[in-house]
């Protein structure tokens, strides 16, 4: 079932919905984006390192590899209803190549760039964005965006709730746009903006499920969906294992500070094959010879792909999608929090990459002050009529910033400016 009720499908078009949905993301506006926006290191300073885009790719191809490993399990071979209930595989693919289509312009930096300057009119969240761009903005039809199916929408719902009012009393910045990135991240959620279209993924559920699923401790979502948990598993693994490769081979880490802060921890962990194969992992992956590194990092998501198991992590709940997760085995989940864990540290955490990103940040927040202060004047033609006949004006320029590219952003940003700040 799609949200626009149509059911249709092209004449001698044999594809079942999953593979159609997974089409319409692979070929979108929004996912060719991807090839320009930051993962982690910004786009154009070398041409190894991942992008979204790629990012994105191998996420799909370890997802894929979960579900292999789900369906050939003894456990659940046992159980038509977990056979049931993993995803085929232009399902999960869809999830995982569709997973970061609502990231902003240089990466961390314009997320919390947006949210600020979205605080008074519903805040900005990537993950929220991209559940904007798959049911709203995306033109694959005139009012329901890519019109995916009600069961890929709630798989690309990690933060399965309404985003709540800004109760943030921080300073507001002043006109040099300083503002601290801690103080202003956003709150994992949906847009007030999109209430129907979540309302619609969720209608299908129990009452008292949806309820439940909806629910937050401490300002963060509980719960996530079966399909969602194994896109999720499938994203962390890509950022602990494959960003953990672009850091070595750039030398945002070096072998001391692996051998110092990460090893001692994977020949401590409570994993047998950590213990024994760590050392010699450790050594390939600093070798000189790139097939080393290469099956050294093969070894280590293939180890985590092999020790996925399906749980009842949430018995209260009836329907099976919500009750169950896709987890990692208690030996293999530390040795994944250890590599996600020296990743942020010594990476995403680098003073030369936050610099990039708060770069980013005050170009975005100067442009939505711009274009907000005069917009019949400074946005695009296509934008002004849409612009005009919206009712959250504000979030029209938010999509569009949002939308841009890295270059893209950097081009307007000194078009409007000049080359500083």
């Amino acid at each position: 079932m799609r949200f626009s009720g149509d059911g249709t499908t092209r004449p001698k078009d044999h594809r079942d919905p999953f593979q159609r949905d997974k089409a319409r993301i692979l070929h979108s506006a929004a996912f060719r984006r991807l090839q320009s926006k930051t993962q982690v290191l910004s786009v154009g300073q070398h041409d190894f390192y991942r992008t979204r885009l790629t990012h994105s790719l191998e996420v799909a191809q370890i997802g894929s590899g979960l579900t292999a490993q789900l369906k050939q399990s003894e456990q659940n071979l046992a159980s038509d209803v977990l056979q049931e209930l993993i995803p085929s595989d232009p399902l999960i693919e869809a999830l995982c190549l569709g997973h970061d289509l609502g990231h902003p312009p240089f990466g961390h930096g314009g997320e919390v760039a947006l949210n600020y300057m979205m605080r008074e009119h519903g805040g900005f969240e990537g993950n929220g964005q991209t559940f904007r761009i798959i049911s709203h903005l995306e033109p694959y039809t005139e009012s329901f965006g890519m019109d995916l199916t009600r069961r890929t929408c709630l798989g690309l719902l990690k933060y399965p709730t309404l985003c709540p009012p800004n109760t943030n009393d921080k300073i507001s910045a002043e006109q040099n746009y300083l503002i601290k990135a801690k103080d202003w991240k956003p709150v994992k959620a949906i847009y007030q903006d999109d209430v129907d279209a979540f309302n619609w993924v969720l209608s299908e559920l129990p009452e008292q499920d949806k309820l439940k699923f909806i629910s937050m401790d401490n300002n963060k979502t509980v719960y996530k969906s079966f399909d969602a948990s194994i896109m999720e598993l499938a994203d962390d693994i890509a950022y602990g294992v494959h960003d953990l490769e672009d850091a070595i081979v750039l030398n945002y880490v070096s072998k001391q500070q692996w051998f110092e802060q990460a090893l001692p921890q994977l020949q401590s962990v409570d994993n047998l094959w950590s213990q024994k194969y760590s050392a010699q992992l450790s050594k390939m992956l600093f070798s000189s010879k790139h097939h080393e590194r290469k099956n050294a990092i093969g070894a280590l998501v293939n180890h985590l792909i092999t020790n996925i198991e399906i749980k009842i992590t949430s018995p209260e709940f009836s329907t099976s999608q919500l009750k169950y997760n896709a987890c990692l085995s208690s030996s293999a989940e530390p040795l994944l929090k250890v590599l996600k864990q020296f990743v942020f540290n010594n990476l995403i955490m680098n003073s030369e990459i936050q610099q990039l990103e708060f770069r980013g940040q005050r170009m975005l927040m100067a442009m939505f002050d711009a274009f907000a202060t005069d917009p019949e004047r400074l946005l695009p033609n296509g934008l002004k009529q849409q612009y005009q006949q919206s009712n959250s004006k504000h979030r029209v320029i938010c999509d569009y910033l949002a939308s841009m590219s890295d270059q893209q952003a950097i081009r307007t940003y000194n078009k409007m400016f000049a080359d500083n700040l």
